[in-house]
């Protein structure tokens, strides 16, 4: 049976995905407290990137912002993957948003905004949430954005 959360996932278009396998020595998020962390998420698709590149030489910035959606989108996988049942979540606590980019951008928060506007179309004001956001000179798989989340849950 789905919940009401991935009712409304499916609503906005874009269907819970199975939660990514790891890349390396992790897992894809973990429970303390009433609190879930996330792994960072890349914008995997099917089990495959995306897109690779950095921003915005390689990546326009409106897909970046697409992209950190999509790994949004990823990350809450990894939250079902640890509590079950994404209508156990009170409250997205934080956003950190990784942003592979030329030296000279300084756009990253619009990217990032791709996955805080989207959790705000999901959660409402559960939805609002603290967030960070970085420009770094690589990410994993030459991802051009990887999104990390805190959750609260019930």
């Amino acid at each position: 049976m789905t919940g009401k959360i991935e009712a409304r996932l499916v609503e906005l278009g874009h269907p819970l995905p199975e939660v990514v396998p790891p890349v390396a020595a992790y897992i894809p998020a973990v429970v303390t407290g009433n609190l879930v962390m996330t792994a960072g998420q890349l914008p995997m698709v099917l089990g495959k990137l995306a897109e690779t590149g950095k921003v915005p030489s390689q990546v326009s910035p409106e897909r970046a912002k697409e992209l950190a959606q999509i790994s949004a989108l990823n990350c809450l996988a990894a939250v079902k993957f640890a509590i079950g049942d994404l209508d156990r979540i009170t409250r997205i606590v934080k956003v950190t948003g990784f942003i592979a980019s030329d030296p000279d951008f300084a756009g990253h928060p619009m990217i990032n905004n791709g996955a805080s506007e989207f959790l705000g179309a999901v959660f409402g004001d559960a939805g609002l949430h603290a967030r960070t956001t970085v420009g770094v000179s690589s990410l994993p798989l030459d991802a051009p954005v990887e999104v990390e989340l805190i959750v609260e849950f019930n």
